[in-house]
């Protein structure tokens, strides 16, 4: 009984944590190389953008996304004309929150790591005739594997906690939209404190791991 009670929402956190944080890990690393390469007038406000879910509070997040992807937005009856549903309250919404509140973790890493990156080294590579995707796979991005998994890994963790924003626009529907962190909320709300600690207990179990393979990331692949 506690079994059947207790994954559902376990196994729901950990497809929308999968999912959003490859999304993020991409968006990321798109946004990151753009900007490093890129000067422009409005970098420094568009940078700040990037950064704001980072500092914003959960619900505010959720609810700019739910006036956003609604279906009083234009997005969100264009989404729905599409795939002949809304995207709020499902567990897509779930993804979308948790892609917006880890994009700043993982867009900021990347960033570091691009700056990291010896110059001289990707001039050289350009010297010897390489083209821009070529000093990238076997010089840029060798460089910065750490960083890279290290990236995703927070990204992974920051889209398996989010409450506040996925609360607001997936909402928390048992065995639909219902993660571990609004399950816990539930629980304790209910005074069943028993599935309480155990969810508290799987995300810390989850979280330790996650955070562990930060301390002991993976050597960068060979080029």
């Amino acid at each position: 009984m506690i079994w059947a009670e207790f994954w559902p929402p376990v196994k729901l956190s950990l497809q929308v944590a999968l999912l959003s944080s490859v999304l993020a890990l991409i968006a990321g690393l798109w946004a990151a190389l753009s900007m490093s390469r890129a000067s422009f007038r409005g970098k420094t406000l568009l940078e700040t953008a990037f950064m704001l879910p980072l500092v914003l509070p959960p619900t505010v997040v959720g609810f700019l996304l739910l006036v956003l992807l609604g279906r009083k937005s234009w997005i969100g009856r264009l989404i729905e004309s599409i795939f002949a549903a809304p995207i709020v309250f499902s567990w897509w919404a779930a993804v979308v929150a948790a892609v917006v509140v880890s994009f700043p973790l993982v867009y900021q890493t990347m960033k570091a790591a691009f700056a990291s990156v010896d110059r001289d080294l990707e001039d050289a590579g350009r010297s010897m005739g390489a083209n821009e995707r070529q000093v990238f796979r076997y010089i840029t991005f060798p460089l910065i594997w750490p960083s890279f998994t290290t990236a995703y890994i927070l990204g992974f963790a920051r889209g398996l906690g989010e409450f506040g924003a996925t609360l607001m626009i997936a909402g928390n529907i048992p065995g639909k939209t219902q993660t571990i962190p609004t399950a816990i909320y539930v629980a304790v709300d209910a005074g069943n404190m028993t599935m309480a600690w155990t969810w508290t207990g799987a995300m810390i179990v989850i979280s330790f791991i996650m955070l562990l393979l930060t301390r002991h990331r993976p050597e960068r692949p060979e080029s």
